[in-house]
């Protein structure tokens, strides 16, 4: 038997440490909480893309009485993004969630469905894209959406090359 230990690099920042870019991708973020459909829930979600044009895509989560039929804030944005400009790259994706219309204190983290998700359009780009993960009281920075999903279902492991 062989035992391996896979690690995650996450920096942490709070919001006057970030860039100004950095932080203008929070701030829409946030914003994005307010646009959330989430009447069953009640947990709103907006996220933030950056492009490589300088551009800032937004979307928020969507819910539905059949709870599949709803779409995480992250997809959201990301298919909306592509939709739009499938030509351009993803460089950075900010997450904010509000309850009871507060902040969470400590960031959240994307779902798996939203994890592959993300890892395809990095790959499609063929560059990591940073994510940003926004709480009161920390903001974390991942340098890659690979190091959210170390074990990824992605082409290579699938025997697929492009």
């Amino acid at each position: 038997m062989k035992e391996f230990k896979i690690e995650t690099n996450v920096q942490c920042f709070s919001y006057d440490e970030l860039s100004e870019t950095y932080q203008n991708l929070v701030d829409k973020a946030k914003q994005q909480t307010k646009t959330a459909y989430a009447p069953y829930s009640k947990f709103h979600v907006g996220a933030a893309v950056l492009m490589d044009n300088g551009e800032i895509l937004c979307g928020s989560n969507q819910e539905n009485a059949a709870y599949p039929s709803g779409l995480c804030a992250e997809r959201t944005t990301l298919f909306y993004a592509n939709a739009h400009y499938p030509d351009r790259k993803v460089v950075a994706l900010a997450i904010a969630a509000a309850q009871n219309e507060a902040f969470l204190e400590e960031p959240i983290s994307p779902c798996g469905a939203c994890r592959q998700v993300m890892l395809e359009y990095e790959q499609k780009a063929k560059q990591p894209i940073d994510v940003l993960l926004y709480g009161t009281n920390n903001i974390y920075l991942i340098k890659g959406v690979k190091q959210l999903l170390p074990f990824s279902f992605v082409s290579e492991t699938m025997g697929l090359h492009f």
